[in-house]
């Protein structure tokens, strides 16, 4: 079992010195596989590539035609024109709920992560200017509407944390709605009200909006397509794969194809959106591959079954250590999809089990993976906050304290709190 956190402490490490996790997670393997007494070369070719083809093989079509999908709705105008509606209904005074509402409209909607980043941020610039709002708050509000409850809280989220369990758990993207709406509240409202708060008292101090180097100004009368118009491919997703039962995939071809119809005037820019968002998704499906075959060989040595019964010994209810397990092992990557693909990867089936034999809901697991995966990946080294800092043009010492306010400390409280409803029986 030590060499399973000797793995673990290798992965970590690296991660947050910001190599790639793409031939980090095999060295991390590697380490495991050695201490564990399995044949290097084995563990590498047929074990730890079975779990990094296995999971490609189901989620590729995902991850591509979300990017696609995302990639879509930015270049036609659609999630520009999304997010200024919002903003132009809840008025420039309220700057940090408007960008905090877009974000979330479009995480929601199925529009990717890194996606909402680039559409949102104009305009945030453009907000805090006029409502003078020290930008150091700007990747705080972006990360709040789209890396939080967006992501794994609201029931039938399209995003890849919402929809990874339901192949270990036999459930939907709708699981356990009232643990979701629960914690979706207490990450939304409570993580609004800290930005308010950190508002008022940076304005306080005297810190208000300072002009960035590079001065995006977002027309708001632009040329973009009506957001009614720009609200039904969003919509389509949600109610095709919710309502409707549509697979998942089948959801975001629909979405794609309703944002080309709509836009067919823009068709000369098809191609050049469709081949950007299908080579993003590359590296993300890779990234999250690596991932899960790290957890593969993780499952195969003789201390995984210690490991198993140390989690599983958690006193109370087994949700609590599979929040333990998700939330350690997103911390320990960087990643939400990735640390829930490690521990779903090695527990999944105990805790489907668990679910079969105490009463507790395959759903209720489901959420709680899904919840627990969007904590502590937002941890310093993740590559979305990473990604936010660079856009917005902040620093760690700028912003990081609010971003693990409201994507790290808030979501954890939140799955803490929706555990101890269950466990009191109420779900």
């Amino acid at each position: 079992m030590l060499g399973i956190f000797l793995g673990l402490a290798v992965l970590m490490l690296l991660a947050y010195r910001g190599w790639s996790i793409i031939w980090v997670a095999p060295i991390s393997a590697g380490v495991v596989a050695l201490t564990g007494g399995l044949d290097l070369l084995d563990a590498y070719k047929d074990t730890y590539m079975g779990g990094f083809v296995g999971f490609a093989k189901s989620w590729f079509p995902v991850f591509m035609l979300g990017a696609i999908f995302g990639k879509l709705m930015e270049d036609t105008g659609m999630a520009k024109s999304v997010a200024v509606a919002l903003t132009k209904l809840i008025g420039t005074k309220r700057a940090i709920l408007g960008v905090l509402a877009s974000a979330a409209v479009l995480t929601y909607g199925g529009v990717s992560l890194f996606v909402v980043v680039f559409a949102v941020y104009p305009l945030a610039l453009s907000l805090f200017r006029e409502a003078n709002i020290s930008r150091r708050l700007i990747p705080a509000t972006v990360a709040l509407g789209a890396f939080t409850f967006t992501m794994t809280a609201l029931p039938g989220t399209p995003q890849i944390q919402n929809l990874i369990p339901m192949d270990y758990f036999h459930t939907d993207a709708m699981a356990a709605p009232a643990m979701g709406l629960i914690a979706a509240i207490i990450m939304s409202v409570g993580g609004y009200f800290y930005l308010r708060y950190r508002e008022k008292q940076l304005t306080n101090e005297g810190q208000t909006f300072t002009e960035p180097k590079d001065d995006k100004i977002v027309d708001m009368e632009g040329d973009t397509p009506h957001y009614l118009l720009s609200l039904l491919p969003l919509l389509t997703v949600l109610v095709t794969l919710n309502v409707l039962k549509w697979d998942v995939i089948t959801a975001l071809i629909a979405g794609i194809a309703l944002i080309m119809i709509l836009n067919i005037a823009k068709v000369k820019g098809f191609v050049t959106a469709i081949n950007k968002g299908a080579g993003g998704s590359v590296t993300a499906i890779i990234n999250t591959s690596a991932a899960v075959g790290f957890g593969t060989v993780v499952r195969e040595v003789p201390g995984f079954e210690r490991l198993t019964a140390l989690l599983m010994g958690i006193k109370g209810n087994p949700l609590i250590s599979e929040a333990i397990a998700v939330n350690v092992l997103a911390g320990a990557t960087g990643s939400a999809s990735g640390g829930m693909g490690i521990a779903l990867e090695a527990l999944g089936s105990k805790y489907y089990d668990i679910a079969m034999q105490s009463g507790i809901s395959p759903e209720a697991f489901h959420r709680i993976a899904s919840l627990s995966s969007g904590g502590l990946d937002a941890l310093p080294h993740n590559g979305a906050v990473l990604t936010l800092l660079a856009i917005t043009g902040m620093t760690h010492k700028d912003s990081y304290r609010d971003i693990f306010v409201v994507a790290v400390l808030i979501p954890v409280i939140a799955v803490a709190f929706v555990i101890i409803l269950a466990s009191l029986g109420l779900f």
